[in-house]
């Protein structure tokens, strides 16, 4: 099957009854979201029954996404497919680190949590919206948002595809000019503007709280959002710079090519990351591991290769 890495989902994806075919059919991935759910109650019935506007504030996404992110990692490694790396969109990087053994499940759900917490903090101090521009170069979004006080480019995910977040006032302005450029801008189902100066604060708070906690170095290659290479150092400074500073997904997923990754199994929510993958490095194998079947799934394509 090639030299496996997971690849954990960030926010967007999130949907009413996200992981509960995975808490009824394995033993783990119940012990897991039960711990989790005496931690933090009511986080099962979000993920379970939420609906959409609910499970869209970033206090309540995150932990539930988390889970969801992990769950079908524990079943996969369980069942012998075991990756030697792996990496984590935005909120995905800590059920990552989690699984690569640089902090436990549970702490790391709390730690999500609070993550949450001071993200949607800040969500509240200013009126932000994030957008997917799409059909335009790098460069010619990034001349955009320059034109604008408050408006940044901050996740770049693929050839063609660059996110921006900005003030929610300056949005319809910046999506404008993106259109007259040939653009497209496409609203996303979040709620804040990560992984820019807005969350500069968040960042500080988080920094503080990761430090409390103690992270442990992981155990096989975890590449991080902010540097695009694996952890190495501080982890808690590298964890809360992650809020605060683009995600370089491409440049992500290209560095893991060159370092030998050619089978990419997305674990969580939705497909955009198998996606992304595949515009970004189409000779890879692509997989997503969301529900029980899917993991069934790519067990089944593994097993020659995990018992040879």
């Amino acid at each position: 099957m090639g030299k496996i890495a997971f690849v954990f989902s960030g926010q967007g994806a999130q949907h009413p009854g996200m992981g509960e075919d995975l808490y009824n059919e394995y033993a783990s991935v119940k012990a897991l979201f039960d711990g989790a759910e005496a931690r933090r109650p009511g986080t099962l019935a979000q993920m379970f029954k939420g609906d959409a506007e609910t499970l869209r504030e970033t206090e309540n996404t995150q932990p539930c996404l988390y889970l969801a992110d992990l769950a079908p990692a524990l079943v996969l490694s369980e069942a012998g497919v075991v990756p030697s790396g792996a990496a984590g969109f935005s909120l995905g990087e800590l059920p990552a680190l989690a699984f690569a053994g640089a902090i436990g499940h549970l702490d790391g759900f709390s730690l999500t949590c609070r993550r949450g917490a001071v993200m949607g903090e800040a969500t509240h101090e200013r009126n932000t919206a994030m957008a997917a521009v799409v059909k335009l170069e790098n460069s010619e979004v990034e001349a955009v948002c320059r034109e604008f006080a408050e408006v940044y480019p901050v996740n770049y995910n693929s050839p063609g595809q660059l996110v921006v977040a900005g003030a929610a006032e300056a949005m319809p302005e910046f999506c404008e000019k993106i259109k007259a450029r040939g653009g497209r801008a496409i609203p996303l189902a979040v709620a804040g503007g990560f992984h820019s100066p807005f969350m500069d604060g968040a960042a500080c708070k988080f920094e503080k709280i990761i430090r409390e906690t103690g992270l442990s170095s992981p155990a096989i290659p975890v590449y991080a959002n902010c540097t695009a290479e694996p952890y190495s150092g501080p982890t808690e400074d590298t964890l809360s710079r992650q809020m605060n500073h683009p995600v370089l997904w491409e440049k992500t997923v290209r560095r893991m090519a060159a370092d030998g990754f050619d089978t990419f199994i997305e674990t969580g929510v939705g497909v955009t990351l198998s996606k992304l993958i595949t515009k970004i490095l189409p000779e890879a194998k692509v997989y997503s591991a969301e529900t029980a079947e899917g993991c069934r799934k790519i067990i089944g394509e593994a097993e020659p290769y995990v018992h040879a």
